[in-house]
């Protein structure tokens, strides 16, 4: 079967990454990494994939450059709030028969996700006796994660989406404004490790109670989503709990037999 050009260096183009850098895009989704690759071409001067791949192979600055246009942070507090309401109900309950918890948040962007479940852990009862550990392939993602600010402008969309959540107290309780930012109770990453860690390329957190990983697999292609979907089960203790979110699907992979659905809506799923 004949391909395009464009396809045919789309795929050099991540193959180059990976041989070079370790990074393995080769398994993301065609339209969506498609999409980032060819919006990148003008910010580094390139007309064409094969341009862009040069420069990636001699210049591991343009390669890091790169990573951000191809991991894009799209990310908020409580973001689709009936998820959360959705952990309290089902999940909570049960993660508090438990002495000690570990979470695991995949693909944590800037870390949004993460403060978010650690207000729920706090409020539960329950952040004291827990590990959170927030992932992701971006080391910029990461660092802006770790230092928990958020801009001011965004926190009343998020107070919002807290609200509706099921939040017990207010939003702004946790962060103190400051000019144009909000900066979060540093209480709240106490228990949190933020660390580099590949869906494609690295192995499983053991034992862990809850993995959350949302608006991730819809960047992959089936074989990957079911890598992601295999270490999830993997790295779940023995009736541990995963939450996909709505946008996400375990439907068609052969994982579905290995989880029985708490909330079909949130995509939410217990380890059998």
């Amino acid at each position: 079967m004949k391909r395009d050009a464009t396809e045919i260096e789309l795929k050099l183009l991540a193959e180059a990454i990976y041989l070079r850098y370790g990074h393995d895009f080769r398994d993301y989704s065609g339209a969506s990494h498609k999409r980032r690759v060819m919006h990148a071409l003008p910010e580094f001067g390139c007309s064409t994939i094969s341009a862009l791949q040069s420069r990636v192979l001699h210049e591991p600055a343009v390669f890091h450059e790169l990573l951000q246009f191809l991991t894009i942070p799209v990310s908020e507090m409580f973001r689709d709030p009936s998820y959360y309401h959705a952990l309290r109900r089902d999940v909570v309950p049960l993660l508090q028969t438990y002495p000690s918890i570990k979470v695991w948040v995949a693909g944590c962007s800037t870390g949004e996700e993460v403060y978010s479940l650690a207000i729920l852990l706090h409020e539960e009862g329950l952040l004291e006796r827990s590990l959170i550990y927030g992932t992701d392939i971006n080391p910029v993602s990461l660092e802006k994660a770790r230092r928990g600010i958020f801009p001011l402008a965004a926190m009343e969309r998020y107070a919002e989406n807290y609200e509706r959540s099921g939040g017990k107290r207010q939003l702004s309780d946790y962060y103190t404004a400051a000019y144009d930012a909000a900066l979060l109770d540093r209480f709240l990453s106490a228990n949190v490790t933020f660390a580099d860690h590949s869906l494609a390329t690295d192995n499983v957190f053991s034992e862990t109670h809850l993995v959350s990983c949302r608006n991730v697999l819809i960047y992959f292609n089936r074989k990957l989503q079911d890598r992601a979907l295999g270490l999830f089960h993997a790295s779940l203790c023995h009736r541990g709990f995963l939450g996909l979110g709505a946008k996400e699907s375990m439907e068609f992979s052969a994982c579905k037999e290995r989880f029985e659905t708490l909330d079909r809506r949130e995509r939410l799923y217990r380890k059998l």
